[in-house]
């Protein structure tokens, strides 16, 4: 008996040990939230990142670490890239899925810059500055766009790597304002996805860094019915020959690059598909043998590093908001993104000390249509959104509320419908936006609540209301989140909007937005 009761101690202390081991250490996804295409370097013992927010503005994020775990928002590439139509939610055109795709970042003779490309503009865009923390970036920027390209320097030239399947390097000019007149313009690998299997999607997203006199080129392929798969190719010149293998096959984390410490470790950091969250990074371990970079743990991803535990994503990638602002204060921290470009004369946070005015300014027939959605990221592995919405200003026509924000959204809100404010939930789960729910609301002020569980196979979010602030009751029903990829082309996010349908002029005030890492059921 004794000895059995030893044992069950013994077992317990090992679980318990266990359990703070992985606490103190990093875990994988290292952001469990939607960061997709990262593209980092490090310059002294801080490390630089910039990712795709596609048709989100601001756009390209530009975030620091100085542990590769815990990261923080520093500023934008470019307020607004374009005014166009489609930029701007105009004439029923709009930039879904679009916008800017994977950014190349490089610190190169003292200055930073960032190269990216819009397929609404078909232009590439190189931003630079002298002060990445500041974040003062002059842009330029020339046709055609080139799809995921790399920016490399090297022996006094300027290139670019793009294209898929077929990659291909371009020179630039000296100051990088334009493609090069007679410069190198030709085929650098003739099939990139040629390591793997004959079936693969052409490999793309490419990544170059150099390491001891040799030249890595990262891809990502995807077999048909197999999962996203690493590439790399490596050369002595940079203009080739060109070899390559199969670097990581594991769990689907793929496209990316490489990136060391100041102390000698090395890592992989890439991105996992992950349902409705969206594309989420991890870190992989990776070592040299024989000139080659070796991903992985015997070729896995695993779940704990020997880096620093994560203090968490909140205030990091998103964070609160009450709306108070101070002499000097930004308008909006830097965790809040517009759908799209927004009109800035529609909304304040100056108009009513300490809350959000939202204004209608036209006239739209569908949410998606409408302009001024104000977002931020929703994280894993669960996550609660949650705001107060004052509606005595609204018109006739006039819809208001908090969203669960992709193609497929669900909404819980207030309108007004033949004079009469009305709570109700609005779940788009089949592309027919469907009012769910409807109930009268005699005051004007409501307390909104967004639930989000990424935890099984099918990703949930749930809708909630109160009139107090503390008791909660369910509206409408579960809305099965869904990430499309043609479409929005990114993870779920949390949204404070404000449209009509019939009259414009009316208005609307959030007092805060509050989001947790948990679900906070009554």
């Amino acid at each position: 008996m004794k000895r059995t009761y030893l044992l069950i101690v013994v077992v317990l202390c090992m679980v318990f040990n266990a359990k703070v081991f992985a606490q103190t250490k990093a875990q994988n996804p290292i952001i469990y939230a939607d960061v997709p295409d990262m593209s980092m370097i490090r310059v002294g013992d801080t490390y630089y990142m910039v990712s795709t927010t596609m048709h989100m503005c601001p756009g390209v994020p530009v975030m620091k670490s100085k542990d590769l775990v815990n990261w923080e928002m520093l500023n934008y590439a470019y307020e607004k890239l374009a005014d166009d139509d489609a930029l701007s939610l105009v004439n029923g055109k709009s930039n879904y899925g679009k916008g800017t795709w994977a950014s190349s970042l490089r610190y190169h003779n003292g200055t930073y810059y960032i190269a990216t490309y819009a397929q609404p503009t078909n232009k590439t865009y190189i931003f630079r500055t002298n002060d990445i923390e500041k974040g003062d970036w002059k842009v330029s920027e020339f046709k055609p766009g080139y799809h995921d390209c790399t920016l490399v320097f090297d022996n006094g030239h300027a290139y670019l790597i793009t294209g898929g399947g077929k990659l291909n390097i371009i020179e630039l000019n000296d100051d990088l304002t334009d493609v090069k007149e007679g410069g190198i313009n030709q085929v650098l690998i003739e099939n990139a996805s040629a390591p793997s299997e004959p079936n693969m999607l052409k490999a793309e997203g490419s990544q170059l860094f150099k390491y001891d006199g040799k030249y890595y080129i990262f891809n990502i392929s995807w077999p048909r019915g197999g999962m996203r798969t690493v590439l790399v190719h490596r050369a002595d010149n940079l203009m080739g020959p060109w070899e390559g293998r199969i670097a990581l096959q594991d769990k689907g984390v793929a496209q990316g690059s490489i990136i060391d410490t100041p102390d000698g470790k090395w890592f992989a950091y890439l991105f996992q598909d992950h349902g409705s969250v969206g594309r989420i990074p991890y870190l992989v371990p990776m070592k040299w043998v024989d000139g080659w970079p070796v991903i992985g743990v015997d070729g896995k991803v695993p779940e704990t590093l020997d880096l620093p535990a994560s203090k968490g994503l909140i205030p990091g990638i998103v964070n609160n908001d009450e709306f108070k602002r101070k002499k000097g204060d930004p308008a909006l921290p830097l965790v809040w993104q517009w759908n799209h470009n927004p009109d800035n004369s529609l909304w304040s946070v100056t108009e009513r000390k300490g809350f959000l005015r939202l204004k209608t300014g036209r006239i739209d027939s569908l949410f998606l249509k409408s302009r001024n959605t104000l977002t931020q990221r929703t994280i894993g592995p669960v996550c609660t959104g949650a705001t107060m919405l004052d509606a005595s200003n609204m018109k006739e026509g006039d819809f208001a509320g908090l969203t669960a924000f992709q193609r497929k959204f669900g909404q819980v809100g207030v309108k007004m419908a033949n004079g009469q404010k009305y709570l109700f939930m609005v779940n788009n789960q089949t592309d027919i936006p469907t009012e769910v729910e409807s109930i009268p609301l005699t005051g004007n002020k409501v307390y909104l609540k967004i639930e989000c569980d990424y935890r099984n196979k099918v990703d949930i979010a749930e809708f909630f209301y109160s009139l107090d602030g503390k008791n909660w009751k369910q509206i409408g029903n579960q809305l099965h989140m869904e990430y499309t990829l043609m479409e929005h082309f990114m993870g779920y996010r949390f949204g404070l909007f404000n449209y009509a349908t019939k009259l414009k002029g009316g208005y609307v005030d959030f007092d805060y937005f509050r989001i947790s890492n948990e679900l906070t059921k009554n």
